[in-house]
Protein backbone atom coordinates (compact mmCIF):
# COMPACT_ATOMS: atom_id res chain seq x y z
CA UNK A 1 0.00 0.00 0.00
CA UNK A 2 1.63 3.16 -0.92
CA UNK A 3 0.89 6.05 1.46
CA UNK A 4 2.53 8.83 -0.68
CA UNK A 5 5.34 9.22 1.38
CA UNK A 6 9.02 7.47 -0.89
CA UNK A 7 10.82 4.98 1.76
CA UNK A 8 14.14 6.33 2.35
CA UNK A 9 15.87 3.23 0.75
CA UNK A 10 13.85 4.51 -2.81
CA UNK A 11 15.30 8.38 -2.09
CA UNK A 12 19.07 6.59 -1.38
CA UNK A 13 18.89 4.40 -4.73
CA UNK A 14 16.81 7.40 -6.38
CA UNK A 15 20.25 9.76 -5.52
CA UNK A 16 22.63 7.19 -6.59
CA UNK A 17 21.15 6.90 -9.86
CA UNK A 18 21.41 10.35 -10.47
CA UNK A 19 24.71 10.19 -8.97
CA UNK A 20 25.94 7.37 -10.57
CA UNK A 21 28.92 9.14 -13.02
CA UNK A 22 30.39 10.40 -10.23
CA UNK A 23 30.28 7.56 -7.21
CA UNK A 24 31.49 5.56 -10.08
CA UNK A 25 34.22 7.99 -11.10
CA UNK A 26 37.23 5.70 -9.06
CA UNK A 27 36.86 3.02 -11.18
CA UNK A 28 37.86 5.32 -14.01
CA UNK A 29 41.21 6.01 -12.02
CA UNK A 30 43.07 3.72 -9.84
CA UNK A 31 44.80 6.85 -8.47
CA UNK A 32 41.54 7.52 -7.05
CA UNK A 33 40.44 6.80 -3.50
CA UNK A 34 36.83 5.21 -3.21
CA UNK A 35 36.10 7.49 -0.09
CA UNK A 36 36.62 10.31 1.67
CA UNK A 37 38.25 9.02 4.40
CA UNK A 38 40.80 11.23 4.49
CA UNK A 39 40.01 14.57 4.19
CA UNK A 40 37.06 14.05 7.05
CA UNK A 41 39.37 12.89 9.15
CA UNK A 42 41.58 16.06 8.65
CA UNK A 43 38.77 18.45 8.84
CA UNK A 44 37.33 16.85 12.24
CA UNK A 45 39.08 18.73 14.81
CA UNK A 46 38.21 21.88 12.27
CA UNK A 47 34.64 21.00 12.61
CA UNK A 48 34.66 20.13 16.00
CA UNK A 49 35.56 23.53 16.94
CA UNK A 50 33.35 25.16 14.73
CA UNK A 51 30.94 26.63 16.93
CA UNK A 52 34.16 28.26 18.79
CA UNK A 53 35.23 30.03 15.92
CA UNK A 54 31.40 31.36 15.21
CA UNK A 55 32.83 34.21 17.50
CA UNK A 56 35.97 34.62 16.04
CA UNK A 57 35.64 38.48 16.02
CA UNK A 58 34.61 40.66 13.00
CA UNK A 59 34.24 39.03 9.14
CA UNK A 60 37.88 39.82 8.72
CA UNK A 61 39.39 37.83 11.65
CA UNK A 62 37.18 34.78 10.90
CA UNK A 63 38.65 35.37 6.95
CA UNK A 64 41.74 35.05 8.32
CA UNK A 65 41.47 31.96 10.90
CA UNK A 66 40.04 30.24 7.81
CA UNK A 67 42.99 31.26 5.22
CA UNK A 68 45.19 30.17 7.75
CA UNK A 69 43.67 26.65 9.12
CA UNK A 70 43.18 25.91 5.11
CA UNK A 71 47.21 26.43 5.01
CA UNK A 72 47.87 24.26 7.29
CA UNK A 73 45.41 21.55 6.49
CA UNK A 74 46.83 21.81 2.99
CA UNK A 75 50.66 21.45 4.38
CA UNK A 76 49.87 18.96 6.25
CA UNK A 77 48.30 17.18 2.47
CA UNK A 78 51.59 18.01 0.79
CA UNK A 79 53.24 16.41 3.59
CA UNK A 80 54.96 19.43 5.46
CA UNK A 81 54.84 19.82 9.17
CA UNK A 82 52.78 22.85 9.53
CA UNK A 83 54.79 24.64 12.14
CA UNK A 84 58.18 24.43 10.04
CA UNK A 85 56.36 25.66 7.03
CA UNK A 86 54.51 28.67 8.00
CA UNK A 87 58.07 29.58 10.04
CA UNK A 88 59.90 29.39 7.23
CA UNK A 89 56.97 31.17 5.17
CA UNK A 90 56.60 33.91 7.58
CA UNK A 91 60.72 34.10 7.44
CA UNK A 92 60.78 34.53 3.49
CA UNK A 93 57.55 36.44 3.17
CA UNK A 94 59.06 39.98 3.96
CA UNK A 95 61.63 39.67 0.89
CA UNK A 96 59.81 37.52 -1.47
CA UNK A 97 59.21 38.88 -4.97
CA UNK A 98 55.20 39.08 -5.34
CA UNK A 99 55.66 37.57 -8.94
CA UNK A 100 57.21 34.66 -7.16
CA UNK A 101 54.36 34.32 -4.45
CA UNK A 102 53.15 30.44 -5.91
CA UNK A 103 56.41 29.18 -5.04
CA UNK A 104 55.11 29.56 -1.13
CA UNK A 105 51.91 27.58 -1.62
CA UNK A 106 52.17 24.28 -0.07
CA UNK A 107 51.90 22.27 -3.07
CA UNK A 108 55.50 24.42 -4.46
CA UNK A 109 57.13 24.70 -1.14
CA UNK A 110 61.06 23.66 -0.46
CA UNK A 111 62.25 24.51 2.82
CA UNK A 112 64.79 27.21 2.83
CA UNK A 113 68.75 26.89 3.76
Amino acid sequence: MFTGRIPATAKALDYSLKHWAALTRYLDDGGLPIDNNRVENLIRPWALGRRNWLFAGPLRSGQRAANIMSLIQTAKLNGHEPHAYLKDVLARLPTHKASRIHELLPLHWKPGD
